[in-house]
């Protein structure tokens, strides 16, 4: 999958893969040791995430129903946990430094295609 920024007409991911079940939404990025660049996993259901046994740090970004950022997370750490953010539906993780280098802020609209 492709992650689209479109307020700010860049790419989030261009190779993003899909956690929809309850067992890979429970695992997430668990085991990996790292996301490389154009990586991302975009969980659906998802309104918080938690970093427990994680690797590395990543950036977080929370996406409503209507595609619209309504949360951001910038290089969450291991072992920690992200606020809960009611209006989202699903949540993209990106390697660490992606939300600044694209400069996703929130209210920016967001697509992905398959």
């Amino acid at each position: 999958m492709k992650i689209i920024n479109l307020t700010q007409k860049n790419i989030l991911s261009d190779s993003a893969l899909s956690a929809d079940g309850f067992f890979a939404r429970a695992k997430g990025l668990l085991g990996k040791k790292n996301l490389d660049k154009g990586e991302a996993l975009v969980i659906s259901h998802c309104q918080s995430i938690h970093m427990f046994f994680m690797q590395f740090a990543i950036d977080a970004v929370f996406v409503s129903r209507d595609n619209v950022v309504v949360g951001l997370c910038k290089n969450i750490k291991p072992f920690r946990l992200s606020p809960i953010f009611l209006k989202a539906s699903f949540a993209i993780e990106l390697p660490s430094g992606v939300v600044n280098s694209t400069q996703t802020h929130l209210g920016d609209k967001i697509s992905i295609e398959e």
